[in-house]
């Protein structure tokens, strides 16, 4: 059974370094407006097991409590007092971990719970520091759990709020001042070694680019939101996407793929798309959607260039490349298809990989310039144009 991942980046917003990040949802709650404190300054400590407000259904795993970990993630099955972050997966360590790094708030912050409702749970890290004591950078950022049961049994929402990210690392992960080492990590995993989500820039710098950016459309930065639907990633259905981040050329997606899973990655509008494998398997075949004449043109890489292979791809119908390939480019979208660039199921394209492991790769849009040209000149262009598609079509046949 082929499984199928939507990547919707045609509504993502990269935003720059100087936006204003997330705000932490306040509820009027206890002293600080973000709940009880649970946790009392502490270093590597975690609550209790606590009851969840509602059930959920984490990848096929009913759970009905959780635990909160002072090192800015929940776990399940038990309390987690790691203060490095392992690279996602963990085995039999399901968790959700909005920034798991070496908090210490023995010299400055606050970890708060707080359920406002029986449909929400928030945990918010206020203000908390670093390893050792560490009082000079701060972190605030919040995790909230949505109860979507109106959709499905177990069914929630996962939201990370970003206010202020200022440290990575504590000293005992090889940080200095905040910094270096080890960096902290975003993302949830199932536990079971196959199913997990590592945001952009996680265990490297660029993981305090996570205040500047979102996953979604229209959203603050700092806000990334995902939907566990089924007791799976997003990205499983149509109705529940994972979104990718812009980049300056394209739109960069990164996930885990087995042999024989279909991923979908659904770009913005364009008259063609480089798809680049820029680290892990390599792509074994590509299923193209019919729009327009339903006809593409497909280019390969030499090492050097790009080079037309003389095969036309037909949407809705697989192609298997002869040998796998870490890039290849499409070309034959009409512009005359006007494809919205705001509809998030406008072009979604089908992949297989010849291996299994973590992907990165980009898909990015090839755009073209077309001057108004006087009327007799026009006319060439559409004639031309036919003439074009008719040729499209004999080589199709």
């Amino acid at each position: 059974m082929k499984f199928r991942i939507l990547l919707l980046p045609a509504l993502i917003a990269a935003l720059s370094g100087g936006a204003q990040a997330a705000s932490l949802l306040d509820f009027g709650a206890g002293t600080s407006g973000y709940g009880t404190q649970f946790l009392a300054a502490n270093d590597d400590e975690s609550t209790n097991q606590l009851n969840l407000p509602f059930s959920i259904n984490f990848f096929g795993q009913t759970y009905s409590s959780f635990f909160v970990n002072n090192n800015g993630n929940i776990t399940f099955e038990s309390a987690l007092s790691s203060f490095t972050p392992a690279a996602f997966p963990i085995a039999s360590q399901p968790m959700i971990a909005p920034y798991w790094g070496d908090v210490d708030t023995r010299g400055v912050g606050n970890v708060w719970i707080h359920s406002p409702n029986a449909d929400t749970l928030a945990v918010t890290w206020q203000n908390v520091g670093y390893y050792s004591s560490a009082t000079d950078k701060t972190n605030s950022f919040q995790l909230l759990l949505r109860n979507r049961a109106d959709t499905g049994a177990g069914n929630f929402d996962v939201d990370f709020r970003y206010e202020r990210l200022e440290w990575t690392t504590g000293s005992a992960s090889g940080g200095s001042n905040g910094l270096g080492g080890t960096p902290a990590q975003a993302g949830y995993d199932a536990g079971d070694g196959v199913n997990y989500l590592t945001l952009p820039g996680s265990r490297t710098a660029d993981v305090l680019n996570l205040q500047n950016s979102t996953n979604v459309a229209g959203g603050e930065a700092g806000l990334w939101s995902f939907a566990i639907r089924n007791g799976q990633l997003p990205g499983s259905s149509p109705t529940n996407p994972l979104m990718p981040v812009a980049s300056d050329e394209g739109w960069n997606f990164n996930f885990n793929v087995v042999p024989g899973r279909t991923v979908f990655i659904d770009p913005d509008i364009a008259v063609g798309y480089d798809y680049i494998v820029n680290s892990g398997p390599s792509i074994a075949s590509v299923l193209l959607p019919t729009f327009g004449d339903g006809l593409y043109d497909l280019w390969l890489w030499n090492g050097s260039e790009w080079v037309a292979t003389g095969d036309v791809l037909t949407g809705g119908v697989t192609y298997n490349f002869v040998e796998a390939v870490t890039r290849f480019r499409i070309l034959g979208i009409e512009q005359s298809a006007a494809l919205d660039p705001l509809n998030p199921t406008a072009f979604v394209t089908g992949l297989t990989f010849d291996g299994s492991g973590q992907v990165s790769m980009s898909q990015n849009p090839i755009t073209v310039s077309v001057p108004v040209p006087e009327p007799e000149t026009y006319a060439m262009f559409l004639a031309g144009l036919g003439l074009l598609a008719m040729a499209r079509r004999r080589r199709a046949a």
